[in-house]
C-alpha cells in the first residue's frame, strides 16, 4: 500500500525533527518526506492536520503470550491502539522461550498480526538455573538476548560462565537485577509506607547487590548487558557510575514506576501490586531525573495481562503486574507535561532510545531492529498519528486488554492515538 500522510506535525527524536511535513510511504518503508518521489501515486491519503506524526513506539518489556502460548490478539490490539509497533517478549512471559523450535514458532508461526515481536530467550532451560540453554541455537531461532525474567540466577559461577560464553559468541544478556535470596518469597512491596502497612518489604539492597555482582562479572568478561526495570535511586546511581566507566550497559524502567510510589497502595489496593514493587518518592524522583538525563535508555510498559480474580486476592497474594500497552504513550506524555521535559526528548525514550538498545544488544540478529524508531527515508514505515491535545481515562470501553485493572484507571491521561501504521499498512485506526 502507498500512503500519503499530509500536513502532520512530524516529530522524529532520532533526527531532531519537529515540524509540519508530509510523509510518503511505499513498499513498507518511508519513501520521502515533504516532496513526493517521482511518479508516486497514493492508494490512500490521510489528512493529519492537527495530529502529531510519531515513530511507532518500541516497548522493551511486554508479556504477550496468551493461554495457548502464542501472542494474544487482545494484547496486540492494545499495543496498536497505543501506537506500539515493536515489542520485546521476556523469557517468562507466558511461554517458555528455552527451545529453538518454540522460539521459532512464537516469532514466525503464531497469528501475531502486524506488530513486530522480538524475544529474549531463557538463559537456562525452564529458568531453573541448573545449566545453560543452547544459546547459539536460540539466537539462530531469533532470540535477540538472554535472561531469567523474574526467576533470577542464584548460581554466580553459572552466571559468570554465561557471561563468558555470551561475550565470546557476540551475544548479550537481558537481566532484571534482583538478588534471588533477598527476593525469595516474592515480597510484595517496598518503601517506608508499605512497611507501615505491615507489608513485607523488598529492600533496594536486593537491586544494588545484584548490580554490584553483575558489574564485577561484566568487567571480567566484557559482555553487553541490558538491565530491565530498575526501581531504586541507589540502583540508578550504580548504573550511572557504570556508564561513566564505559561498561557496555543499557537499562530501562517501567512507566508505572515513573509515576507511582508506595503511598499509592493506599489501603492494600491490589492494582498497585507490581513487580518490582513500588518504592518511595525519592526513588521515583531519581527515576524521573535519570530518564531525563539519559542514564535510563528507555521507558517500557511492563505489560502483564491480569484478571479481576487475580487482583481480588489479598494484597500479598494478589497477581502482580498491570496492563500497560495502551497507556505507555499517555504516561510518557504526562511525564513530559508534568516535569516540563521537551516533548521530543520524552518521546525518544519510547522510540529511538529503545530502538538503539535493540541495535546494541543484537547488531547481527535477524530481528529487523535497524533503523527502527525513526521516520527518515528508507526507514520502516512504523508510525502512529496522535492527537496530543485529547485526553482519555483508561477503562474497558476506551482502552482494551484489562485497562480497567490498571493503576491509572479513571485518571485522565493526555494523548490519543488515531491511527497506527506497521510496515506501511494501516494496522489500526480510530473507529468512525
Amino acid at each position: 500500500m502507498r500512503l500519503h500522510i499530509a500536513n502532520g506535525r512530524l516529530i522524529d527524536p532520532a533526527a531532531g525533527v519537529d515540524r509540519r511535513a508530509d510523509l510518503y510511504i511505499a513498499d513498507g518503508h518511508v519513501a520521502a518526506v515533504d516532496v513526493a518521489p517521482a511518479g508516486f501515486q497514493a492508494d490512500r491519503r490521510i489528512e493529519a492536520d492537527g495530529l502529531a506524526l510519531l515513530p511507532g513506539l518500541v516497548d522493551l518489556c511486554a508479556r504477550l503470550a496468551g493461554p495457548d502460548g502464542s501472542p494474544s490478539p487482545d494484547a496486540l490490539r492494545a499495543a496498536l491502539t497505543g501506537g506500539v509497533t515493536r515489542l520485546v517478549q521476556p523469557p517468562d512471559g507466558g511461554v517458555m522461550l528455552d527451545d529453538p523450535a518454540r522460539v521459532h514458532a512464537f516469532l514466525n508461526e503464531s497469528p501475531a498480526g502486524p506488530c513486530r515481536i522480538h524475544a529474549v530467550g531463557a538463559l537456562t532451560p525452564g529458568l531453573r538455573g541448573e545449566a545453560l540453554a543452547e544459546l547459539r541455537l536460540l539466537a539462530q531461532a531469533g532470540c535477540l538476548a538472554f535472561g531469567q525474567g523474574e526467576a533470577g540466577l542464584s548460581d554466580t559461577r553459572l552466571l559468570w560462565n554465561a557471561m563468558r560464553y555470551a561475550a565470546g559468541a557476540g551475544l548479550a544478556l537481558w537481566l532484571r537485577p534482583q538478588d534471588p535470596w533477598l527476593a525469595r518469597g516474592a515480597p510484595p512491596a517496598g518503601g517506608a509506607y508499605a512497611a507501615r502497612l505491615g507489608l513485607e518489604g523488598l529492600p533496594d539492597l536486593a537491586e544494588t547487590l545484584a548490580l554490584q555482582t553483575l558489574f564485577e562479572l561484566q568487567r571480567d568478561t566484557g559482555v553487553r548487558l541490558h538491565l530491565s526495570r530498575l526501581s531504586s535511586a541507589a540502583g540508578l546511581a550504580r548504573v550511572r557510575a557504570a556508564k561513566r566507566e564505559g561498561l557496555p550497559v543499557s537499562c530501562d524502567v517501567s512507566a508505572n514506576h515513573l509515576h507511582l510510589t508506595d503511598v499509592d497502595i493506599g489501603f492494600f489496593d491490589a492494582r498497585y501490586r507490581l513487580q518490582p514493587p513500588l518504592r518511595g518518592q525519592r526513588d521515583r524522583d531519581a527515576i524521573r531525573a535519570a530518564l531525563a538525563d539519559g542514564t535510563i535508555d528507555a521507558l517500557c510498559s511492563d505489560h502483564t495481562a491480569v484478571t479481576a480474580a487475580g487482583k481480588a486476592a489479598p494484597f500479598a497474594q494478589a497477581q502482580p503486574g498491570a496492563p500497560g500497552l495502551a497507556t505507555l504513550l499517555p504516561l510518557t506524555l504526562k511525564w513530559a507535561r508534568d516535569q516540563r521535559v521537551p516533548l521530543a526528548e520524552a518521546l525518544a525514550r519510547v522510540t529511538s532510545g529503545p530502538a538503539a538498545v535493540l541495535r546494541a544488544v543484537a547488531p547481527q540478529a535477524p530481528c529487523g531492529a535497524a533503523p527502527a524508531g525513526m521516520l527518515a527515508p528508507s526507514a520502516p514505515a512504523d508510525l502512529c498519528l496522535v492527537d496530543l491535545d485529547a485526553e482519555q481515562a483508561p477503562d474497558s470501553t476506551t482502552l482494551p486488554c484489562g485497562s480497567a485493572l490498571s493503576p491509572f484507571a479513571g485518571m485522565m491521561l493526555p494523548g490519543r492515538v488515531r491511527a497506527t501504521v506497521v510496515g506501511g499498512s494501516l494496522a489500526w485506526e480510530t473507529p468512525a
